[in-house]
């Protein structure tokens, strides 16, 4: 009998113990405050949410959407936001505006997901002259804009812009208010659907690397919180993992995020490449460091009173939790 106690005891005591070793999701985790908007390419971090991934690497995370990126990245400024993605256009113009912003993770790039789009009679950027052209400002849709007015010898002075934010420039096109109008998916698949007269007259892939978006926060967010930044990596991570081994399942969570139909979802996402930490390393070593350039001396091109540097990508790109990831030479 007392041989049977002491065995109770000490399978009490173990049990005891291995409860105190086990943390309780959400006790004592950091609070993120992440900043988003109804963007496909931003996809994983609602798969992260829903499967837990944030708790997992021991995270407290509410992500918050927003309809326009002025608001967003106001909210980071001010830091009422502790981390957002944003479009690598936009954090080349924070940063230009006096925000000390740092990119930790590039998420996404977009090739057909960005788009303008008008009634079929418009059949070239030449004849948007003089048009009613709805876009949001400071949005990749702005950027793709300047740039197809650009290589057509044209400038925004050349249109009549009307600002509207992504989400509804469809609806204005449709509606007959606008002659034009440059957004996003699933915004674009949602404007065409059974609409024969309307047509996709431009894309993201003209220029390759135009558009793509990357993981923000303040330099002094990024200093004071490695393990925060090292985690939301692994988070991201996971949730491209489960992307790439359920498309079904990873492609209804993300179509329910940005009120997309699961069918119009999957053809629009071909359109987008997100990438896994190991691309994202090699990214951040290679290509994309000219692409940030790039991108840099577009922007500087069509607005140099705006954008009046480039920002150095050594400075403005932190690479330490990366590190496991970069391929041996």
């Amino acid at each position: 009998m007392k041989q049977n106690a002491k065995h109770l005891l000490v399978l009490l005591l173990v049990a005891l113990l291995a409860a105190m070793a086990v943390p309780v999701q959400g006790q004592d985790n950091p609070e993120v405050k992440l900043g988003v908007q109804p963007w496909l390419g931003y996809g994983p971090w609602w798969i992260a949410e829903e499967q837990g991934y944030f708790a997992d690497h021991g995270l407290d995370v509410e992500i918050i959407d927003f309809t326009w990126d002025q608001d967003m990245n106001a909210a980071l400024a001010s830091g009422q936001l502790d981390v957002e993605a944003v479009a690598t256009n936009t954090m080349i113009a924070m940063i230009n505006q006096g925000v000390d912003a740092q990119a930790f993770l590039l998420l996404d790039a977009s090739f057909e997901a960005d788009a303008i789009i008008a009634h079929k009679d418009i059949e070239s950027i030449e004849d948007l002259a003089g048009r009613e052209v709805a876009y949001e400002p400071g949005s990749t849709s702005d950027l793709l804009l300047n740039y197809a007015l650009s290589q057509a010898g044209m400038s925004i002075d050349d249109v009549e812009p009307v600002p509207i934010a992504a989400a509804d420039v469809g609806v204005a096109l449709i509606a007959g208010q606008v002659d034009v109008a440059v957004t996003y998916e699933p915004y674009i698949s949602a404007a065409l659907r059974d609409r024969d007269e309307y047509g996709v007259l431009y894309t993201a892939a003209e220029r390759p690397g135009l558009i793509s978006d990357v993981m923000i926060a303040q330099r002094e967010y990024i200093e004071e919180n490695p393990e925060i930044i090292a985690n939301l990596a692994l988070a991201w991570n996971d949730a491209i993992t489960y992307l790439r081994e359920n498309p079904d399942e990873g492609g209804q969570i993300i179509a329910d995020a940005v009120g997309s139909p699961l069918d119009e979802f999957q053809i629009a996402f071909e359109g987008v490449q997100v990438f896994d930490l190991e691309e994202i390393a090699v990214q951040f070593s290679g290509d994309f460091l000219e692409t940030y350039v790039t991108v840099g001396e577009i922007m500087q091109t069509l607005n140099p009173d705006q954008i009046t540097e480039i920002p150095d990508p050594a400075e403005t790109l932190v690479t330490d939790h990366l590190e496991a990831y970069v391929p041996a030479e």
